[in-house]
């Protein structure tokens, strides 16, 4: 039962990280003097949205079915703890994920209110390859990184 329970804590870490990024889609191509923002990226940044969020939600479901059909009144003490222990390594990866669909909601209303792409420090366009790689950013790269200069001096 022990190899079981270490092929399913495998397939739970595989899953976790793709599920932290975005689903592929392909990325958006610029046509010369376009405007920032307009309607076709619009539309191009909620379907990579919506699909990442399906994608996260449908993980959801997996794991609550993989739960419920593994959960089981285990004999032996050490499968049970390593049973344990991989739902609760399930559940924190789920954690975060819940996490991220509320952050995905976030960005989605902010496309609506014609606020997405826009750095929420300086107002400075984010700019489409950065919202490609992250698309539920909310900071220009120089706000990103000082943010992040501050907290490591904060944090030490």
């Amino acid at each position: 039962m022990a190899t079981k329970s270490k092929a399913s804590t495998g397939k739970a870490t595989a899953s976790a990280s793709s599920a932290t990024t975005a689903p592929a889609i392909a990325p958006y191509k610029l046509k010369k003097g376009e405007e920032y923002m307009n309607e076709d990226q619009k539309a191009h940044f909620r379907i990579i949205l919506n699909n990442w969020k399906i994608e996260l939600m449908e993980e959801v479901d997996r794991t609550v079915h993989h739960m419920q059909d593994e959960a089981g009144n285990l004999p032996d003490p050490n499968d049970r703890a390593t049973q344990e222990e991989e739902f609760s390594l399930e559940l924190k990866t789920r954690d975060r994920e819940r996490k991220l669909i509320k952050k995905i909601d976030k960005t989605l209303e902010s496309l609506e209110h014609d606020e997405y792409g826009y750095c929420q420090s300086c107002g400075v366009d984010i700019g489409i390859r950065r919202l490609e790689a992250r698309p539920t950013a909310g900071l220009c790269i120089d706000c990103k990184t000082l943010a992040e200069i501050k907290e490591k001096q904060i944090t030490g």
